[in-house]
């Protein structure tokens, strides 16, 4: 089975973000440091060269395949911001409705800047996506 291209590792978070090139996508991403830190409780680390994520969790699909992966994560993109939720975007379509300028993907949430959403609104959704998966992961030890 091919391993995942996006691997935990050294690289200094603040030395990426502090790289980027546009001010308001370095200001929207330390707000992320700070809110995903205190709702996971977990340090930012670098995955692959431009995600950053917070704490790891096991996963196992039904087909078998299995590894390991961020509980809540982010990525600075070239048009957007790509918030990762985990579990999918189908369990927060309400919250969504009250979130303001978005697009969504699969497990994707994007969006241009912080102050073009409701952040309170930001905050529980990844709140209930970091939920999600450690009463999945607690579900799976059992």
């Amino acid at each position: 089975m091919a391993e995942l291209k996006t691997q935990p590792n050294n690289r200094s978070v603040e030395r990426f973000l502090n790289s980027l090139a546009d001010e308001q996508m370095r200001n929207d991403c330390s707000a992320l440091v700070g809110i995903m830190q205190h709702i996971t409780k977990a340090a930012p680390k670098m995955w692959g060269t431009s995600v950053v994520g917070f704490g790891t969790y096991h996963y196992v699909y039904e087909s078998g395949r299995e590894g390991d992966w961020f509980v809540a994560g982010f990525s600075p993109r070239k048009k957007n911001l790509t918030i990762y939720l985990m579990g999918g975007i189908e369990p927060n379509k309400a919250l969504l409705q009250k979130l303001s300028k978005h697009k969504t993907g699969r497990a994707c949430l994007y969006i241009k800047c912080l102050e073009d959403i409701h952040l309170p609104t930001l905050k529980k959704l990844i709140q209930q996506s970091v939920a999600r998966v450690r009463k999945k992961e607690k579900a799976t030890e059992k």
